[in-house]
């Protein structure tokens, strides 16, 4: 489907069924939503008896035989003043009260639901984008859900009780008035559709312009390293460009929108008071009745001109809130069973692979894995070895249930994962991963990611495990200093030592290693590989190296090639078969290797 139909599609839709989603989050809050409508009523029952004042003021009122009426509707016009005051007052704290409150929810569910999706919904969609949708867009609901919606119940309101009261006061000249409610209703129901359709593209277009400078000032060293400042300013400006356009064509449409709605209405009101004035003169009306009937007709033109004006920020929060709602519709591509089998407090931690194969959903046909048997006992230290390519790291994503492969079984403690609650399972396993992620959080906070809770005892042990403790507690708030976006004050092998003391916190039956002393120096790794040693002691350990200096000692070491598992053994039984491992060892070992 083209981008044009697909847009052509969302038009046709109703133009405010998105925004229904925000129903179940407004009637978590009843007596918030029930004040509100009270005073929204009691405004709008204030604003309609001042027409019924004016009228017995211009027919009663400026009478020379009762000269103290005229100063008895004055005082009830200041009462009425002061409820519609006060009604207003109220309406206006409820209903903000309630669009912040929504939003915050909001906000909050759909973060929670994007930690649950499945990691392919992040391999599809860039984290800028994803941001955007989170902030800007819930943005432009908390507009619609606080004032926006405000304004236009009120004006609802307001326009159903300023027709009754025409009827009321005139019911000719009210046929009149509701003859042409259609002609203006119509085409502005019209005019909406578009307006949505052209804010939705605009907001898309918003969010990728978001995602560019994200993914770019995330990138900024490598950026000014290739002296790359001009050509990724030139291209960000002409996203920003092609959002200013989009935005511009939804402007224009809200424009067209709001004159529309306001000729329309103010035209076919001069109409009707230009009939009621030859009834006047006739004779068949007095002025206090056309003077009442006009107020009315003024409110309800009023109130049906302010509703043109909104409902085109209405139309955008519906296309925001749609595209939230895409969010919230993901179904998880790993989830937990409905019953799932529970593991024991201390996992023994065997690990299996029966006839696995896998490839990527945004890969592509080719498999990463095919075919792969493997049992890795409790307790046994594996390594795995092998070129770039061959399905080291899609390993341990599948013993992380990050992915179901497409045939076979990967089984934990002798439990196909699939019947385990992925959080249990990931519970049992410490990870320390090639590409380390340090969060905008305190030193301390970092190494207890995986344990919440910890004590400063316990974060302390950690990092003097991982050979930590000494550049931490040089830092000028020790382990309470903030390690800034992506630990930007850390060398890289102190960001892994970090992830290394953050396993060790952790003290899970299963360690997961990739290429866990990459970035050390040679003395920080003697250091680090000592740590490891012992933290790899009683736990079934997987460790993938590229320095097969560091698996020496392994209890086996699997080779892979091309998603299969092509040599398995230890470091000197490999050696002697000289195969693909007998290769990798003399092009880092020499002769020696042998």
């Amino acid at each position: 489907m083209t981008e044009r139909s697909t847009e052509e599609g969302r038009a046709r839709r109703p133009a405010l069924r998105p925004l229904a989603m925000l129903l179940p989050y407004l009637l978590r809050y009843k007596a918030q939503l029930a004040g509100a409508g009270v005073a929204l009523v009691a405004a709008a029952l204030a604003t309609l008896t001042v027409p019924l004042a004016v009228r017995q003021m211009i027919d009663h009122g400026f009478n020379a035989d009762n000269p103290g009426a005229i100063n008895s509707y004055f005082l009830g016009l200041i009462g009425v003043v002061a409820v519609l005051a006060t009604a207003s007052s109220l309406r206006f704290y409820f209903v903000t009260w309630l669009g912040e409150r929504v939003v915050a929810d909001l906000r909050a569910d759909v973060f929670r639901h994007l930690t649950g999706l499945g990691i392919d919904y992040f391999d599809r969609n860039r984290s800028g984008e994803i941001a955007s949708r989170l902030t800007a867009d819930t943005t432009q609901i908390k507009a619609v859900a606080g004032a926006n919606v405000s304004i236009a119940l009120r004006n609802l309101v307001m326009f159903a009780g300023a027709v009754a009261m025409m009827v009321v006061t005139s019911p000719h000249l009210s046929a009149l008035v509701l003859l042409a409610i259609p002609l203006i209703v119509l085409p502005l129901v019209g005019f909406g559709r578009k307006v949505r359709s052209r804010s939705r593209w605009a907001q898309d277009r918003l969010a990728e312009a978001s995602a560019y400078a994200s993914e770019a000032i995330g990138a900024m060293r490598i950026v000014q390293s290739f002296t790359a400042e001009g050509s990724v300013s030139t291209r960000f400006a002409a996203v920003v460009e092609e959002a200013f356009a989009a935005a511009r064509r939804s402007t224009a449409a809200r424009a067209a929108l709001t004159a529309l709605g306001i000729f329309l209405v103010f035209s076919s009101m001069v109409a009707v008071l230009w009939w009621g004035a030859q009834d006047v003169l006739s004779g068949r009306m007095s002025a206090g009745t056309l003077g009442q009937f006009l107020i009315y007709a003024v409110i309800g033109a009023g109130a049906l001109g302010e509703l043109s004006q909104v409902w085109g920020d209405i139309a955008n929060a519906a296309g925001a809130a749609e595209r939230l709602s895409e969010i919230l519709s993901e179904a998880p591509s790993v989830s937990a069973p409905t019953a799932p089998v529970a593991l024991p407090p201390r996992a023994s931690g065997r690990i299996g692979l029966s006839r696995v194969t896998f490839a990527y959903p945004e890969g592509g046909r080719e498999a990463a894995l095919r075919e792969v048997d493997l049992t890795i006992e409790p307790g046994e230290r594996v390594a795995v070895v092998g070129p770039s390519g061959a399905g080291k790291s899609t390993l341990f994503n599948l013993i992380l249930r990050f992915y179901d492969p497409q045939s076979g079984v990967v089984t934990f403690d002798d439990v196909d994962i699939k019947r385990l609650d992925p959080t249990a399972l990931r519970r049992a396993i410490a990870i320390v991963p090639q590409d380390t992620v340090i969060f905008a959080a305190s030193a301390a906070e970092n190494i207890a990611f995986g344990r919440s809770g910890a004590s400063e005892a316990e974060i302390r042990a950690a990092a003097v495990a991982a050979q930590a403790d000494g550049f931490l507690s040089a830092l000028p708030q020790g382990y309470a200093t903030e390690l800034g976006e992506r630990g930007v004050m850390l060398s890289g092998g102190q960001r892994q030592r970090i992830a290394i003391a953050r396993a060790i916190l952790k003290d899970a039956p299963v360690l997961l290693l990739d290429e866990a002393t990459s970035a050390l120096d040679a003395e920080s790794e003697v250091a680090v590989q000592t740590a490891l040693e012992g933290l790899m002691v009683g736990r079934t350990s997987i460790v993938i190296a590229h320095r097969l200096a560091t698996i020496l000692k392994a209890d086996r070491i699997l080779v892979m090639d091309g998603g299969t598992i092509v040599e398995t053994g230890t470091h000197d039984e490999l050696v002697r078969r000289s195969g693909l491992y007998a290769r990798l060892a003399e092009l880092q070992f020499g002769s020696e290797a042998a």
